[in-house]
């Protein structure tokens, strides 16, 4: 068989195991990443050996890193990187000394080495995390945006730079301390006079030629243009000693700030994903299956110890950089791997015979065994933390994240929370200023914060899903919230504890993915915005009233779209999808199945009648049937049935309390009475006293069914019970006399029952201000 050809059907080999792996994997529910590691191994060397050209197939797969940087580079931007410089910088490179030094000090403790040169070297290999695998990973759950996202990426930047640093100094190893020293700034010095060159590049050279080809309007030339850039980049840094990786995600980033960049992302996207698949297929293939076998307690032994090793390495300094316990875990384990790119330092140390064969195989084995794991992690380790934050004794994970910063001065009320200041945050505020509403600003992006300072805007700086960070907002006693956060976990987070805070509360919310829409509808948003949707009735709406159609019944159309959250736009999917997607988000969120009890006073009634999320705080995402039908996202006009299960979401408290009334121990109001949230002023005169000495039951037929304190849900709260500033009350029973207990909690003196003559009684709200003298 000619030459030329068989590198044609290896490829074609590889891509179609690659295709039928991840179809495998996509039918386990599992990661399409290692259905691509696991079709390597079978074509390779060590499997069935069908591909003979294995050095012309790894260096194609170069281009999927390559492609794969590049695409990370443009869609991760200068901005974004802003936001993760500090913990990128300090504790990338903090990360990365530990590790060397860590493992350095174990292999020649236990006679792993010879000597400390060929330790940190081993060290070097080990300090490398997996940019491919962790943004592919992050990319399929869409989690890019997150923060324990940013930091990640933030931290794998910095691995890759270091990388050309190691190349460089690898050869000087095994010299004297001046030759290691020497090799050490020559490679700054590379480094520096690269990045001014890519600086140079971004501001005079690149801008220009993309608005050259965008000029042509031709896709072809765009996209050739685009991959000459990418590639020239990359093959340059390999010539200065530096990585092609490296080169390719600095072109990507001198992309970034161009107002191309979107368009260049669609047009590479495709070619990322193919050339990606085919790289992870080639590290697959140097997985040898027998070798593993033959050494596995040692191999297994060694990725337990880069699982736990770099976790507890990571995880402190993103704790010292004042980052969440939670996002510090998941960041540690997110980057507790040997990265892809250790092969490239494996094999040059065994070139320079700084490890045997035996060693390069166990690097090789070991690493392509965390590759396997790190999808694993990255998918059960939130939902086992968010598991564990509900549990006894991990109370340590909801340590609240308190605002970093806040401008706000004095008290606000009646104001309006944007929580997002991006683009669209900007935007809305703007609108919100122009019909002089007050604003208040939450973000946790230090940049978005100052360019809010200069603005001269009120701000809270801190995460917008955190309880405190939302009370210092205001968000208690505010108009109304927007939310316009680009992740969509924060922003069910920030929603349901928005609610918790004011649970009547006007929330807008938008949705970056079709499947969150019905989910924030049922967290309790009033009205949810899908950006691709609104576009496509504006669009829609010019087009029409051009062509001459009524606008009042144009804006009826639209109108009654937006009332069926998009349905007529949305594409049909399949119950099956709907409930796996279902299931995914609320595993991200404190969850739950409940079985009905028999005889349950539930039973019968409507979910418009049982009112869960004002009674309880619980939000109700679906409920299966005893006949195994289940009905996802139910309307209000369901009605419970014996022998159901109802899926909720909620805090413990919430779902203690949801318990209750399911099995009956508290009572759910009549169709009759009206329920209130009621908020205590910090002057009412009731602040401190006992429910059993208001009389508000005894004297007006007013059930308190429930107080929110600080975030914490007290139901149906006992005579023994305190009332403090800043509680919200729910008052359940007579309109009327709900007005009247309103007047009580509100007072700042003592109002008592008075008999009023029937003749007045309507025109007279029943109360009588007592003084300290007692006088009337």
């Amino acid at each position: 068989m000619q030459e030329d050809f068989r590198l044609i059907v290896d490829l074609v080999s590889v891509l179609a195991a690659a295709a039928m792996g991840g179809v495998f994997a996509s039918l386990l529910r599992q990661p399409a990443i290692l259905g691509y590691l696991l079709g390597g191994t079978i074509v390779g060397p060590a499997g069935l050996g069908l591909i003979k050209e294995l050095i012309q197939v790894e260096t194609l797969a170069q281009f999927g890193v390559a492609f794969l940087l590049f695409a990370l580079g443009v869609e991760f931007s200068l901005t974004k990187l802003k936001k993760v410089q500090w913990i990128a910088l300090g504790g990338g490179a903090a990360q990365i000394i530990l590790t060397i030094l860590g493992t350095t000090a174990i292999a020649l403790a236990i006679g792993w080495v010879n000597s400390a040169p060929q330790g940190i070297f081993l060290g070097g290999i080990l300090s490398l995390s997996s940019t491919a695998v962790v943004l592919k990973c992050l990319m399929e759950s869409n989690e890019t945006e997150t923060p324990h996202a940013q930091v990640m990426l933030g931290i794998l930047v910095v691995q890759d730079l270091a990388l050309g640093l190691m190349l460089a100094v690898l050869p000087a190893l095994d010299r004297e301390p001046e030759a290691i020293a020497s090799a050490v700034g020559f490679a700054l010095l590379q480094l520096l006079l690269f990045a001014i060159g890519a600086i140079a590049l971004g501001i005079w050279v690149i801008p220009p030629v993309l608005r050259l080809l965008a000029r042509t309007e031709s896709r072809e030339l765009f996209l050739l243009g685009v991959v000459t850039i990418c590639l020239g980049i990359a093959l340059l840094t390999e010539h200065l000693g530096l990585s092609i990786e490296m080169g390719a995600f600095v072109a990507g980033l001198t992309i970034s700030e161009v107002e191309y960049a979107d368009q260049t992302l669609t047009y590479v996207e495709p070619l990322r994903d193919i050339f990606a698949a085919l790289f992870f297929a080639a590290v697959g293939m140097l997985i040898d299956p027998l070798f593993l076998w033959d050494n596995l307690e040692l191999i297994l032994g060694l990725v337990i110890l880069v699982l736990v090793g770099k976790f507890a390495i990571v995880t402190p300094i993103v704790r010292a950089f004042g980052y969440p316990l939670k996002t510090a875990l998941m960041v540690g384990a997110g980057l507790a791997q040997i990265g892809e790119f250790s092969f490239v330092l494996a094999s040059a140390g065994q070139t320079l015979g700084l490890v045997s064969r035996r060693v390069y195989l166990l690097i090789v084995g070991t690493t392509a065994l965390t590759l396997i794991v790190t999808p694993f992690l990255l998918r059960w380790v939130p939902q086992l933390l968010n598991w564990a934050e509900n549990t006894a004794g991990w109370e340590i994970l909801n340590l609240p994240e308190l605002p970093k910063e806040v401008s706000i001065e004095g008290s606000l009320s009646n104001h309006v929370v944007v929580c997002g200041y991006g683009q669209m945050g900007r935007n809305l505020i703007q609108l919100l200023q122009s019909h002089h509403y007050s604003v208040v600003a939450i973000d946790q992006s230090e940049g978005a914060i100052r360019a809010a300072a200069d603005a001269g805007l009120p701000y809270v700086y801190g995460n917008a899903a955190s309880l405190h960070v939302l009370e210092k907002a205001g968000v208690s006693h505010c108009r109304g919230l927007a939310i316009a956060l680009p992740d969509p976990m924060s922003t069910r987070l920030c929603l349901k504890r928005a609610l918790e805070l004011s649970p009547d509360l006007d929330i807008v919310a938008l949705a970056s993915q079709d499947r969150d829409i019905e989910l924030l509808y049922q967290l309790g948003a009033r009205e949810v915005v899908q950006p691709k949707f609104e576009a496509s009735l504006e669009l829609a709406t010019h087009l029409l009233t051009g062509m001459g159609f009524p606008l009042p019944v144009l804006q009826r159309q639209v109108q009654q779209i937006r009332n069926r959250h998009y349905l007529d736009l949305r594409p049909e999917t399949s119950a099956e999808q709907v409930s796996r997607d279902l299931r995914r988000a609320t595993q991200e969120m404190n969850s739950r199945w409940y079985p009905i009890p028999q005889h349950s006073p539930l039973i019968g009634l409507t979910l418009e009648e049982t009112d869960f999320r004002r009674l309880t705080g619980v939000s109700l995402m679906a409920i299966r049937r005893a006949g195994g039908l289940e009905l996802d996202y139910p309307e209000p006009q369901t009605s419970i049935e014996e022998g159901d299960r109802l899926l909720v979401v909620g805090e413990s408290e919430e779902l203690v309390a949801f318990e209750q009334l399911t099995k009956g121990e508290a009572t759910v109001p009549p169709a009759s009475q009206s329920c209130q949230w009621i908020k205590i002023p910090p002057q009412s005169h009731v602040v401190g006293q006992q429910l059993w000495q208001l009389h508000i039951r005894r004297d007006y037929g007013i059930e308190i069914q429930a107080i929110r304190r600080d975030g914490k849900f007290i139901r149906f709260p006992g005579g023994g019970a305190d009332l403090q500033a800043g509680d919200l009350v729910l008052l359940c029973g007579n309109y009327q006399n709900i007005h009247k207990v309103r007047q009580i909690l509100a007072a700042t003196e003592v109002l008592l029952p008075l008999a009023v003559p029937s003749s007045i009684e309507n025109n007279f709200d029943g109360m009588v201000i007592l003084t300290e003298d007692g006088k009337k």
